[in-house]
């Protein structure tokens, strides 16, 4: 009998209270698809050590990144930046796509994956789109809109369609793709909503929150049981 993958899941930075948080829907639906959720804080050191213990990843939203690592603006709306959790996952990042590892990047993870490989973001969306299509509910609430995907995406494959509502939680996006990168999905006023790692087993990042409706949806569930079951494959 296999024993079930290991998926590293990144956490919340410290609060104000001195707590590590993360929203128990990552949990929740990773061990529906069958993984071992493993979360991890902000201030790890030892990434190489760290991803030898995982069979799959998944870089969770919550937070901006600091504008100076993907050479950005500041702005007001800019919020939770924390230079441990920059620092940690970005670390990851370049490790996962190094060592080929299976990852799932939700909402700030993409961002991530896209300042490590050289892209820009959006500093905020109503000032540099506009408000065609709301990405988030005033004044930081989650709120669904449409995405159409590339019908021959991996995602696509994923999700069983090319056309989702998913719930969007998020005031920035990506401007400037990073090298290695696809698009693969897109809201109707143009915002990336998901890419995908060219000459990678399997990265895919969404600019969405599929955690929150992931009990429900077996579209967006299907995203963390397609992660764990390339992190079975990935297993020795």
């Amino acid at each position: 009998m296999n024993l079930p993958p290991v998926i590293g899941i990144t956490t919340y930075a410290r609060d104000e209270q001195n707590e590590l948080k993360l929203p128990i829907e990552y949990v929740e639906a990773v061990r529906r698809a069958g993984g071992l959720p493993l979360l991890i804080p902000p201030g790890e050191c030892n990434t190489s050590h760290l991803l030898n213990q995982l069979a799959g990843l998944i870089l969770a939203g919550g937070g901006d990144i600091d504008p100076t690592r993907y050479q950005g603006s500041t702005h007001t709306e800019i919020y939770m930046v924390d230079h441990e959790r920059d620092e940690l996952e970005i670390a990851l990042a370049q490790a996962v796509i190094e060592k080929q590892l299976p990852t799932l990047a939700i909402c700030r993870g993409i961002q991530i994956i896209n300042t490590v490989c050289g892209g820009t973001l959006y500093s905020h969306l109503p000032d540099d789109i506009g408000e065609q299509v709301r990405h988030r509910k005033p004044p930081r609430n989650p709120i669904p809109h449409n995405v159409i995907v590339s019908n021959d995406s991996k995602l696509a494959t994923i999700l069983g369609t090319t056309q989702v509502s998913p719930m969007s939680w998020h005031h920035q996006a990506i401007n400037r793709v990073g090298s290695n990168l696809r698009v693969v999905a897109r809201a109707p006023d143009g915002v990336v909503e998901a890419c995908e790692m060219e000459k990678h087993p399997w990265l895919v990042g969404v600019q969405w929150h599929p955690e929150l409706t992931a009990a429900n949806e077996q579209a967006q569930q299907s995203l963390f049981d397609e992660l764990v079951e390339q992190a079975y494959k990935a297993q020795p």
